[in-house]
């Protein structure tokens, strides 16, 4: 005899929600028939709002897209505008950009550690990697004056040079957490809860991957070697020797074992960076904000978020503001079409573990 169908609401505040979004369930039992996403509880508009702005203020607002990943987004801005005015970026300030990148990635994995584990109910590594996550925002306040907004990657290069002694505080920061990443392991990848949960769910198959346009870990998660930092490089990444791990496995637990990997990639670049670093300018100048005009043109550019490519495309119609911005992301696709998908067959108990594998951002869906 078939049960009956339930409709639960799943957020908006719901703890395990990624942000400010909900998903309405049918269920049947504790078995999800049916998933719909509803967005809406933000309403920022930013891509129109740039329009309004000149072309440094309409900057300041890109870390707002997705704010545990304020710096791609301020990459992809400065790209964008470097490329339709062909200034250029001097050497010192492309090295910078990349240490402050994988810093930001580093970041982005320690709230997801905190995220993953919390919505299988193991707090203790939310506490752990949240607090070790407030050492690299040290970093980012010495460098920047901010711990989560940083307005520092800027077209033309970056916004000060590094302060004296900063890289071997980076380097001390990186021994700790190449160290930490060891006790995570024991944590969380030997937890047994941990594998009986993530293992078999949430499946991503390479078809169903293709077809959604899915792209960073959970991509990788399927086998499929796709990263935009080696597909495409960009700044010094082609310098650079590091690799990018991928799991056959699909599920949560296939997503998890890439990110483990990844983080400890990311460790590896920041230290070549540091070793590579050549002297010199930082930034190339650019004109009066309130005067500064770009030539008629547009760009599209990307970058390697940790949830994935994100590109942007501007245009120019020659004026002292951008004529559009539209910033394509990965968390329209993860956080609607393929969670929709998703989440059909499985258990309403692993609606926030196959969320936070996807790497939802709901902030970034309504730009």
């Amino acid at each position: 005899m078939r049960e009956k169908a339930t409709t639960l609401y799943f957020g908006p505040q719901h703890p395990g929600i990624t942000g400010n979004m909900m998903i309405r369930l049918k269920v049947e039992g504790d078995t999800i028939v049916k998933a719909t996403t509803e967005v809406g509880y933000l309403h920022r508009a930013f891509e129109k709002l740039q329009e309004k702005r000149n072309w440094l203020q309409s900057f300041t607002m890109m870390c707002r897209f997705c704010v545990p990943e304020t710096d791609p987004m301020e990459e992809l801005y400065a790209r964008a505008v470097e490329t339709i005015e062909g200034r250029e970026v001097p050497e010192r300030a492309k090295y910078i950009r990349v240490m402050v990148l994988e810093l930001a990635r580093l970041a982005s994995f320690m709230l997801w550690y905190g995220g993953q584990n919390g919505s299988l109910g193991l707090y203790t590594m939310g506490q752990w990697s949240v607090g070790d996550r407030n050492y690299i925002l040290d970093l980012f306040e010495e460098l920047t004056g901010g711990r989560v907004y940083h307005m520092y990657i800027w077209p033309g290069g970056v916004r000060r040079d590094l302060p004296k002694g900063f890289e071997q505080k980076v380097i001390k920061t990186m021994d700790y957490l190449e160290k930490r990443l060891g006790d995570y392991d024991d944590l969380m990848f030997d937890n047994a809860i941990f594998k009986k949960r993530t293992q078999g769910v949430g499946i991503v198959d390479k078809d169903t991957a293709v077809e959604h346009g899915v792209v960073g870990a959970v991509l990788r998660g399927c086998g499929i070697k796709s990263d935009i930092r080696i597909d495409e490089p960009y700044e010094v990444y082609s310098k650079l020797d590091f690799e990018v791990p991928t799991s056959e496995g699909a599920d949560i637990w296939a997503r998890a074992l890439v990110r483990r990997q990844e983080a400890r990639q990311s460790i590896r670049i920041i230290r070549q960076v540091i070793d590579m670093m050549p002297g010199g300018a930082v930034y190339n100048k650019i004109p009066n904000p309130q005067k500064w005009k770009l030539p008629k043109g547009d760009a599209y550019v990307r970058v390697e978020s940790v949830r994935g490519e994100v590109g942007l495309y501007a245009v120019s119609d020659g004026g002292t503001m951008p004529r559009r911005i539209h910033l394509r992301g990965a968390a329209y696709v993860h956080g609607i079409t393929l969670l929709e998908d998703v989440l059909v067959g499985e258990n309403i108990a692993d609606v926030s573990a196959i969320m936070n594998s996807l790497g939802t951002c709901p902030p970034e869906i309504e730009r």
